[in-house]
């Protein structure tokens, strides 16, 4: 079945959700977290992506984020690249790591492959106005907040949360974040 969500050409930043199969909670550990840190800013380096906010919960991540060019069909591959990438990555991490995790990635794969990592759906939302895109960014930025992980959102360490609110700076940002302009 198509996905209802879709990257088209007459948007160009969208709002979207990755969730790992089973909502497992792989995210609880420094190393894949950075698994996906470093791909975004490979991403931002080599691909064209763009991120203009974003957050890593324990079983999913949400970013706002658009092709530096916002060519709509390179940041569909770009995504879909990522995807791949950490997907592969962060299998072989539950592998390793996870055992018991890895079991649930194989018992989700289809016939084209050995394991599956992210469930199928991107979920990409078309930002559509500057309200929509701070209503986003709230919500993303508010989830570890809301989900009582922490305090204040800009505490929560795997988020754009504390650049947003001015409490670091890029340098100290582990993203590269590409604010979207008016």
């Amino acid at each position: 079945m198509p996905e209802t969500y879709q990257i088209t050409e007459d948007c160009a930043v969208y709002f979207v959700t990755f969730t790992i199969v089973g909502w497992l909670p792989i995210f609880i550990s420094e190393e894949p977290c950075q698994l996906i840190t470093e791909s975004l800013n490979f991403c931002h380096r080599e691909k064209f992506l763009r991120i203009d906010s974003y957050v890593i919960m324990p079983t999913h991540l949400h970013a706002i984020l658009y092709d530096a060019d916002f060519n709509a069909h390179r940041l569909s591959q770009s995504l879909a690249a990522f995807r791949k990438f950490t997907g592969r990555q962060l299998a072989d991490y539950c592998t390793k790591h996870l055992p018991s995790f890895d079991r649930v990635l194989r018992e989700q794969s289809g016939k084209d492959r050995e394991r599956k990592f992210w469930q199928n759906s991107r979920h990409p939302e078309a930002i559509i106005s500057r309200r929509f895109l701070e209503q986003k960014r709230t919500y993303l930025h508010d989830n570890p907040r809301r989900k009582g992980l922490v305090r204040q959102a800009e505490h929560w360490r795997y988020s754009s949360a504390a650049f947003w609110t001015g409490e670091v700076t890029m340098r100290e940002e582990p993203v590269i974040l590409s604010p979207v302009e008016e």
